[in-house]
């Protein structure tokens, strides 16, 4: 029974187009982003106001979870906080 797995070499040939691929396939991405950005301005900028107004809701969403808003707090909780700060009010 074996428990290692065998490495078979790369040849070098197949090493060498690999990295090409590498340097070639980023230059391929920004050039394809470029060429739609370019084409296309006019339709992202027509559809850019109401991607605004969908960002709005969508933050609120998914921002909230830091702020401790948990849905815990009752009306009554809620009540005596705003008494005691409005007493802490008064008195300062």
């Amino acid at each position: 029974m074996k428990g290692e797995t065998e490495v078979l070499p790369v040849p070098p040939e197949r090493a060498e187009s690999s990295s090409r691929v590498r340097r070639v396939f980023p230059v391929f991405v920004v050039l394809a982003a470029v060429l739609l950005i370019a084409e296309h301005r006019l339709h992202v900028l027509g559809y850019l106001p109401w991607l605004i107004l969908l960002a709005c809701p969508l933050m609120h969403v998914f921002m909230h979870h830091g702020h401790g808003h948990n849905g815990k707090r009752t009306a009554a909780a809620d009540d005596g906080s705003r008494h005691a700060q409005s007493h802490r009010d008064r008195n300062e």
